[in-house]
């Protein structure tokens, strides 16, 4: 969990992280065991997207409108997604799964023959 007011945890199985994440994300991902989850945090998704940390982004869209919100994706490099996967629950809401993509290019809408 990183936190900036926190001091200790009592979830099992879990790390708290402090001061630079980028480096503590960075490290955790070099050790074994299972995945890394963000969730609900969209400052820390904002964090380890400028510096690369995301391997799959799973992005759940509700089909409600309530106004409007924070940005996700804030401004800074661009970068492309590759959708890998997508569902829909029986409540209409659309799960899709990305990886980061090729490089973004500009310049050409045209339609791949």
């Amino acid at each position: 969990m990183a936190s900036t007011t926190l001091q200790r945890l009592e979830w099992e199985n879990s790390t708290l992280l402090r001061g630079d994440v980028a480096t503590a994300v960075a490290d955790l991902k070099q050790q074994p065991g299972g995945d890394l989850l963000i969730q609900g945090s969209g400052e820390l998704a904002q964090t380890l997207m400028e510096h690369d940390l995301i391997d799959i982004y799973q992005l759940w869209f509700f089909p409600v409108v309530v106004g409007s919100g924070k940005r996700l994706f804030r401004t800074h490099l661009p970068r492309s997604l590759k959708l890998v996967d997508t569902t829909t629950t029986s409540a209409g809401v659309a799960v899709h799964t990305y990886e980061p993509g090729d490089p973004v290019t500009f310049g050409s809408f045209e339609l791949e023959q």
